[in-house]
C-alpha cells in the first residue's frame, strides 16, 4: 500500500498579505456590510479570498481556514471573542473606595468590642426585575424508589417582577428587605422608615450604597432632613459595586422566594408588600 508522505507547506505569505489580513481581522464584520458582530475564521476567510485580488494580495487566492487561524495565533489576535473593560469615570474613585474600606474596616473594630453600639452600618442596593411566578399545582414529595425528587408542576403564572430592597447589616449579619413593585425615591424612603423603626432612637444608620437618583433625589433629602443625625450616606463610587457587599449577598442566593401561597392568594392584586427578615450567612 502506498503511504503518503508529509505534507508540503504552502508558500510563506508575503507580509504585506498578512498585514492586511490582520487589518481586517482587527475590523468588526457588520462594518463591511456583514450581519454578523464578530467574525469567523470561515467568513473571514471567505472575505479575503474575495476581495484580495482588489487589494492586491493574489496570493490570498485560495486562502483556507486554517491558515486564517495560523495567522491569527501567530498575532496573538481572537476576533472572535469579545472581553469587557471598563473605563475610569469617576475621578473620586480612590477617594471614595478608601471611605468604604474605613468603615469596614470600623465594623472589624465594632464586632470585637464588647457590649451594644450605637452605630448600625448597613449594605444596601436594591435588585429590580425579580419575576414573581406561581405554580399552578403543589409540589410533590419524594418517594422512594419511585419519584427520587420532589416534583414540580411544568405550567406556571406570572405575576409581573418585583424589586427587592435590602440592606444588610454588617455587624449582625441581619438582612432588612422590602420587596416593591418599582424601585424610587417612595420606595426607598420607605426602607428608610423601616430600618429607622427597628433601630433604637439613638442609634446612628450608617448606609453603603451607590449614587442612583431615588438616593440623592430632593425627596429622598427633604425625607432624611426630617431625621437630622439618624442616617449617613457612604457612596460607592461608579462602577464600584463590588465593594458593596449587599451584592455579594444577592449574587449568593439563588432565588428569591416570596412564598407560593401568597402570590396566588394576590393574583389580582398588589404583589408582595414586605420580605421577611432573614440572617445573612455571609458573616460569621
Amino acid at each position: 500500500m502506498l503511504s503518503r508522505g508529509p505534507r508540503v507547506p504552502g508558500p510563506e505569505k508575503p507580509p504585506e498579505a498578512v498585514a492586511w489580513v490582520v487589518a481586517l481581522a482587527c475590523q468588526k464584520p457588520k462594518d463591511l456590510g456583514y450581519a454578523s458582530e464578530l467574525w469567523t475564521t470561515s467568513l473571514l476567510a471567505q472575505h479575503i479570498r474575495d476581495r484580495c485580488l482588489k487589494a492586491g494580495h493574489s496570493s490570498l487566492q485560495k486562502l483556507a481556514r486554517g491558515t486564517v487561524s495560523k495567522i491569527l495565533a501567530s498575532h496573538e489576535l481572537r476576533p472572535h471573542k469579545v472581553r469587557y473593560y471598563l473605563e475610569r469615570r469617576d475621578p473620586a474613585v480612590d477617594a471614595k473606595m478608601m471611605q468604604v474600606l474605613f468603615v469596614c474596616r470600623q465594623v472589624e473594630l465594632l464586632r470585637s468590642s464588647e457590649g451594644k453600639s450605637d452605630i448600625a452600618i448597613l449594605s444596601y442596593d436594591e435588585n429590580p426585575g425579580i419575576q414573581a411566578i406561581g405554580t399552578t399545582g403543589p409540589d410533590l414529595p419524594p418517594v422512594p424508589s419511585i419519584h427520587p425528587t420532589h416534583s414540580r408542576e411544568f405550567e406556571y403564572v406570572r405575576y409581573g417582577t418585583l424589586s427587592l430592597l435590602a440592606g444588610l447589616d454588617l455587624s449582625t449579619g441581619y438582612v432588612h428587605g422590602l420587596v416593591t413593585e418599582r424601585h424610587r425615591s417612595r420606595e426607598f424612603i420607605d426602607f428608610l422608615r423601616m430600618v429607622d423603626t427597628y433601630y433604637a432612637e439613638k442609634t446612628k444608620i450608617r448606609v453603603i450604597l451607590d449614587n442612583h437618583s431615588a438616593h440623592v433625589s430632593k425627596v429622598t433629602r427633604a425625607f432624611l432632613a426630617t431625621r437630622p443625625n439618624r442616617f449617613g450616606f457612604i457612596f460607592t463610587p461608579k462602577h464600584g459595586s463590588w465593594l458593596n457587599l449587599i451584592e455579594t449577598f444577592f449574587q449568593s442566593s439563588q432565588e428569591a422566594s416570596f412564598g407560593e401561597s401568597e402570590l396566588n392568594r394576590r393574583k389580582s392584586s398588589r404583589i408582595g408588600s414586605s420580605l421577611g427578615c432573614a440572617r445573612s450567612t455571609m458573616l460569621p
